[in-house]
Formats: structure tokens, sequence, C-alpha cells
């Protein structure tokens, strides 16, 4: 796949990628009942939007945090990750749901200090779980079927923990082969002088086998380029997760309500660890009476932004060494 290296600094046009008869302004809804969140990273805009002085709040709590942490549990990449390098803040594009401001910081776990000018990239399902680039293999709960085996084979545990063919999870041993071009709800950002970025997307749906979440990757020691991120390694992969009452609050709201697919608790997933925040789940401030108004989750990684992991291990296994570095393994 191309590795395109496409900035939208008013956030006016998806990335090229995109087909042309799908090309949408991207300023427009995250769906009915959205926040207009703008896509900088702590714009005016995105302070209104998520309550006075809220958004600075988050991220003075995070910038704040004295104590050294653990390192944040390495995880699986999965079969759906793709290396677009779409340097973008707003990553919604058309797909509609529950306004997420994602804040997230990169620390050095033995220092604690902010890891500056790092990249971060996420990826995610829409609100009826599927995943951009793989739109053909649906949700695994009657959104459709993959056109074909997995391209490794049928393991009998997938490695994204979900069911196998049939959606989501059908990537066999590795990863799965894109069935399209689209790009929404994937992007990448540079950290700030504290080792911020801000993404804004939607609240991810589910589906079959997965509790809800988000995956990551931090890529340490190289630079952004007119390639897109030059050298370095990716120091972590992981995945965020949402609490079981945030999740909860979702399912009567459209376009969630119309998600059949069975759905993963916290407590069932098999790759969450279990560990709280360090092993991923995110911290979320919301209305709880009114969620479809729009959530901001925060969460620190602490990484070694010397290490390699490429996601390729087991789950919760930790640390994963590699071969050589790679800017996106």
């Amino acid at each position: 796949m191309p590795r395109p290296s496409h900035d939208e600094p008013d956030n006016a046009l998806v990335s090229r990628l995109v087909s042309r008869r799908r090309m949408l302004a991207l300023g427009g809804a995250a769906g009915a009942g959205a926040l207009s969140w703008a896509g900088a990273g702590a714009s005016a805009a995105d302070r209104n939007a998520a309550g006075a002085g809220t958004l600075d709040s988050v991220k003075a709590a995070a910038a704040e945090t004295g104590a050294c942490m653990s390192l944040t549990t390495e995880q699986i990449e999965g079969p759906y990750y793709i290396d677009y390098e779409l340097f973008r803040r707003n990553v919604v594009e058309d797909r509609s749901g529950i306004p997420l401001l994602l804040v997230l910081r990169a620390v050095d776990s033995a220092t604690c200090r902010p890891i500056r000018d790092s990249a971060v990239e996420i990826w995610h399902c829409d609100a009826s779980g599927v995943y951009s680039g793989y739109t053909e293999m649906g949700n695994g709960g009657g959104g459709g079927m993959p056109p074909g085996p997995p391209p490794s084979g049928t393991p009998t545990a997938p490695p994204d923990g979900t069911q196998g063919p049939g959606g989501p999870g059908g990537g066999g041993g590795g990863h799965a082969t894109p069935t399209d071009d689209l790009t929404w709800l994937r992007g990448i950002q540079m950290t700030d002088h504290q080792g911020f970025v801000t993404f804004r997307t939607v609240f991810p749906g589910w589906y079959a086998g997965r509790a809800v979440h988000i995956h990551t990757k931090v890529h340490s020691g190289g630079s952004r380029t007119s390639d897109g991120y030059t050298g370095g390694r990716t120091c972590h992969t992981g995945q965020f997760y949402f609490s079981e009452d945030s999740v909860k609050a979702t399912v009567d709201v459209a376009p969630y309500s119309a998600n059949t697919a069975a759905r993963t608790t916290l407590d069932e997933d098999s790759i969450y660890p279990g560990t709280g925040t360090q092993g991923g789940l995110l911290k979320l401030v919301h209305d709880k009476r009114h969620i479809e108004r729009g959530v901001i989750g925060h969460i620190t990684m602490a990484v070694d932004p010397g290490a390699t992991n490429d996601g390729a291990g087991a789950p919760g296994g930790g640390p994963v060494p590699t071969g050589s570095p790679s800017p996106s393994a």
C-alpha cells in the first residue's frame, strides 16, 4: 500500500486516498447532534465544545503528574493496521457517532519526561464495528462476510482476539489484506513540547469477540519529512479501552443502536490485561446523562523511547523486540 504524507492544517478535505466520489468535507458533522469540535489540538473551539476549561484541566492534570510510572502494557497490532501516515487531527471524515476528543500524552517511562516530536498513531472501527480499508469484512454481526479465507490460514484463535472469518478478526495469522482504499478513523500526529497529541474522532462501536477499543502506535527517534515519518522505530504498540458504563450508555444512541453484533465486555475480552490505566483504560469526561453530547478520553502512555515494539507478540506479553528498527512496523 502507498504511504502518503497528507497534512490537513485546515481540515478541509479527506485524504487523497479516498475515491473521488467519496470526497467529503472533514469539517462536517460527526453525526446528528455532534459537537462542533475543531481539529486543532487544544484550540479554543475544542475547549469551548468540551466545556469551559475542561480540556485545559485534563491536560494540566496529566502534565503535573510527578510520579514516574510503569511501562504501559504492550499489546498486539491486530490484522487491520495500514501504514498510511495520514498526518491529521480530525479523523472523522463521513463517520457518524458520538464525538470523542482523544487526548494522548507520551512520556519516557524511566524519567517521566514528555517525549517531544514523536509520532502517535491511532486507528479504530466505526460505530457499526467496521474498519476503513476492510469494509467488505463487515463486523461479524450481520455486516457481511469476508471475500475469502484469511491470508495466513484460519487459526483457532485469531490474533485480534475475535471470532475469525465473518468479521473483524478474520485476519488469520497476521495482517489482513485491505479490501478498499478508505481511510476514516485513522490518523497520526506529532507530539508537542509536553508530549501531547489530540485527535477528533468518534466513540468506537463493537464487533464480535472484542471489547470496545482503539489501537495506537508510538514512533520515536525519527522525524516528520515530506515523505512522512522517517527513521526511528515503533517504540510502543497498544490499545485503549472504555469503561463498561460508558459503553452501555451508547447502546441506545444512534447509530450504535443499529449494531446487532454480540458485544464483549472488558472482563470477557481476551486482549485487555485488566490492569486499568497501565493496560490502556482511558479516563473519560462526559455528561453521564447525555453521553451523546460528546466525550473526552485521555491517558498518559509511559513508554521506552529506545525500544522497538511492533505489536507482533502475544497479547499483554510485554515488549517484543524486533530485528531492525522500522518507522511504522
